[in-house]
């Protein structure tokens, strides 16, 4: 069963790339064909889990404290201020230059339940995009001035990866409600090319944030979720919310879908970028 069902999921997924050739940039096309391979990979993981770990649970008694779930879809971007070095550079408009998208998007969760109140969540959500466009003025980028009116190849990378624990404070038949902290890895980079010539920032660092999650049970099997994390400071913000609707297949899988939204940026001496993303998600999950 699992060699049939990768088989189709990767039909559906090559036909899908197939599409968006007609649609993207050859540059854009390699990124959506390095995402596509990582969900293919993550779905293979899925489908070994789904064979191997209901050999090993017991079915009578099931502890359910693991889960796994895959979001993935289309991104938009609203906004994505970029001025480098932040003193000095040219504030200019990447989505402007690079355009809105859309883009494909893939998130990776696992969740454990350590005991009724306490949890832990590992996110891996890479995601990049290259485009081209022309610049309406000429743009000082790093240490470079790039020429308006001129073809320009743009790269955007925003890579993170979180860890958070949470707590469960507040319970009753119909909500749950918990609070906690996460610690975010950055993984970021913009890179401007024209003529031959090209300038690129790039930034990994760790950043604190506040986490709080919020589950309401909507009928038998349907659930809907409120999924935060974010900051603030006079440096900067940051803010992930996403909402979301599932429905539970049974006592392992469930599915659904939603909406999220991921804003934020940096204001400083070094770097200023401001961006503004929307998601449209498509989620499954799996428990064991």
């Amino acid at each position: 069963t699992g060699v049939r069902l990768d088989g189709q999921y990767t039909q559906i997924l090559e036909t899908i790339a197939l599409r968006r050739r007609l649609i993207y940039s050859e540059p854009a096309q390699q990124i959506i064909l390095g995402n596509i391979i990582m969900l293919k990979l993550i779905l293979a993981v899925c489908l070994f889990l789904t064979q191997l770990l209901p050999a090993v649970a017991n079915a009578a008694d099931e502890d359910l404290r693991w889960r796994l779930g895959v979001e993935a879809g289309p991104v938009w971007q609203s906004r994505n201020d970029v001025q480098i070095p932040g003193d000095s550079g040219t504030r200019f408009s990447l989505a402007d230059l690079s355009g809105e998208g859309p883009y494909p998007f893939v998130r990776l969760e696992l969740f454990y339940d350590i005991n009724k109140r306490h949890s832990l969540r590992f996110l891996l959500a890479p995601f990049e995009y290259s485009e081209t466009g022309v610049l309406d003025k000429d743009v000082f980028f790093v240490d470079q001035t790039f020429d308006a009116g001129q073809s320009t190849d743009a790269s955007y990378r925003f890579n993170s990866y979180r860890a958070t624990w949470r707590y469960l404070f507040f319970q009753n038949e119909k909500w749950q409600w918990r609070v906690g902290a996460t610690a975010k890895i950055r993984d970021a980079e913009i890179t401007l090319k024209q003529d031959g010539r090209s300038s690129s920032d790039s930034n990994v660092g760790v950043v604190p944030l506040l986490n709080l999650y919020g589950e309401y049970q909507l009928a038998d099997r349907w659930r809907f979720i409120f999924d935060f994390d974010g900051l603030a400071s006079p440096q900067g913000r940051a803010v992930d919310l996403g909402l979301f609707a599932y429905y539970d297949i049974n006592s392992r899988w469930y599915a659904g879908g939603g909406y999220r939204t991921l804003e934020g940026g940096a204001d400083n001496d070094t770097v200023y970028n401001f961006a503004w993303f929307n998601y449209l998600s498509l989620s499954a999950g799996y428990r064991f």
